[in-house]
């Protein structure tokens, strides 16, 4: 449970600036050393957790001692965003370091199993950047980013893969609606246990053979956790009750998610065990954060709106790192961040090539190890459901909903209440209009479903109509003036 006597300001950075100091430059001849070795890197990911949930960020109910070890040894960012409302979109930004709508799959908002929409095989991701520069790269757990034959984790740049492909699955027979989803690479195999504790070990016992090695690593593991259905350690009578037909409001109760997200600390805990039982953790980077906002159970206060939503709850996530010797203890930084901000920050980290094509986050590395201070920066995002739209340029955020427009200072005004697009209409106007700007440079919202076709990544509609470059806000999607 956090420190009670820990404010919201001091939670979640209302105003203020980075509150603690960077790692003096006087370095021990063994951390110099160290710093000279490229760092192995294990990224955890949950699934639908609220911001609201974790013990650093405040949870009143919710014991994560785990990730909160995390930031008390490294960094907590207070203003981390997710590069979308919901699950394979995010994940797009994450593995491209780029706004998802520059990809078909992108605009998948959720992603079904159709055997043409996936993440194609040729463009470049964070494993395979890292691959290439010399890394060993595994992903245990959720894939989400399209089916066989033609996409897989295989084919986008990791060396191994053991996890589901889908959205979702039941945590004990492992199936989605009666269909078996887990995977040794390209193997189906089966196996028995509670998922997250089956990725917890798998994730261990990576570790743990990697201890003898001088390849460097990345372990990316992504928990299904605490993604419905409900249902905690203990649950496996009401696994065998839904038969594998899963949905989202069986066994929907509070106390159920609660056990969830403990039970997923609980592993990466097991985890962090290994690094340190191998002498590794001194020179493994270790992040935490969400695919998205929280869902029905979850909890983000001090912001209002869920998963699927563009309010700050729908797309706040916890965003926790440690990097022994390079990552001040206890940091606290108030930058404003977002998914795809990882894929530069850990090339630069691995001393890996800046990526091509370009990255549309940020290197975050000098803010984490040279106390630099947040700089403003705008961000986009837009959602097909409810016509969605959202800016964010330093503290003001525009928001479209439906037909209504909103001006925010999310800063001051964290719970999006006090709508200031007729006090200060000329924010409200800048805004859209550089969200209009930049919808310019993405895929349009009403491209279809698509297909990928050759190495090329030139894209054809599944349609026999012709295709017409305009835009979501040119035909119903318009900012309200």
């Amino acid at each position: 449970m956090a420190d009670q006597s820990i404010s919201r300001r001091e939670l979640f950075g209302i105003g203020g600036a980075v509150t603690a100091l960077a790692l003096s430059p006087s370095l021990g001849v063994a951390q110099e050393k160290l710093s000279r070795r490229r760092p192995n890197i294990i990224f955890f990911l949950a699934d639908d957790l609220g911001v609201g949930d974790i013990g650093c960020y405040g949870a009143p109910q919710i014991k994560t001692p785990a990730i909160d070890s995390i930031a008390a040894t490294g960094a907590r960012f207070t203003q981390a965003y997710a590069n979308s409302a919901v699950c394979t979109a995010s994940r797009v930004g994450i593995i491209t370091g780029r706004y998802q709508y520059r990809l078909p799959i992108g605009l998948e908002e959720p992603l079904a199993n159709k055997s043409d929409v996936g993440l194609p095989p040729d463009q470049p991701t964070l494993p395979s950047h890292l691959k290439a520069a010399g890394y060993a790269t595994y992903l245990v757990g959720k894939w989400h980013l399209g089916v066989l034959p033609k996409f897989g984790p295989l084919q986008s740049g990791y060396d191994h893969f053991w996890g589901f492909r889908g959205g979702a699955l039941d945590y004990f027979s492992h199936q989605s609606n009666e269909k078996a989803d887990l995977w040794d690479d390209d193997r189906p195999i089966e196996a028995k246990g509670y998922l997250t504790g089956l990725i917890g070990q798998r994730a261990a016992e990576i570790v743990r053979s990697k201890a003898k090695s001088e390849t460097p690593y990345l372990l990316s593991v992504h928990f299904n956790a605490p993604h419905w259905p409900w249902e905690g350690p203990e649950d496996e009578a009401h696994s065998k009750a839904i038969g594998g037909a899963i949905t989202d409001i069986q066994g929907a109760k509070l106390a159920t998610y609660i056990r969830m997200v403990e039970a997923m600390d609980r592993q990466i805990g097991l985890v962090l065990e290994a690094l340190a039982q191998t002498d590794q953790a001194e020179n493994t980077i270790v992040i935490f954060t969400s695919d998205n906002g929280g869902e029905r159970l979850s909890n983000t206060w001090p912001f209002t709106g869920k998963k699927s939503e563009l309010l700050e709850g729908g797309i706040r996530v916890p965003s926790v790192i440690r990097w022994p010797g390079r990552i001040s203890p206890g940091l606290v930084s108030e930058q404003t961040t977002i998914h795809m901000d990882w894929l530069p920050t850990l090339l630069s980290a691995a001393g890996a090539p800046a990526p091509t094509p370009a990255s549309d986050g940020i290197d975050l590395t000098s803010t984490l190890t040279e106390g630099v201070p947040p700089a403003p920066r705008t961000l986009f995002w837009r959602y097909k459901a409810n016509q969605q739209r959202a800016v964010r340029d330093g503290d003001f955020k525009a928001l479209k909903i439906g037909p209504n427009g909103y001006l925010f200072n999310v800063v001051d005004d964290p719970l999006e209440r006090a709508d200031l697009k007729k006090a200060l209409p000329d924010v409200y106007r800048r805004l859209t209009a550089e969200w209009d700007a930049w919808n310019r440079q993405m895929l349009p919202e009403n491209r279809g479903t698509m297909t990928y076709n050759n190495a090329a990544a030139e894209w054809a509609d599944h349609i026999n109509t012709p295709h017409v470059d305009t835009h979501a806000y040119d035909h119903g999607g318009r900012w309200p003036s």
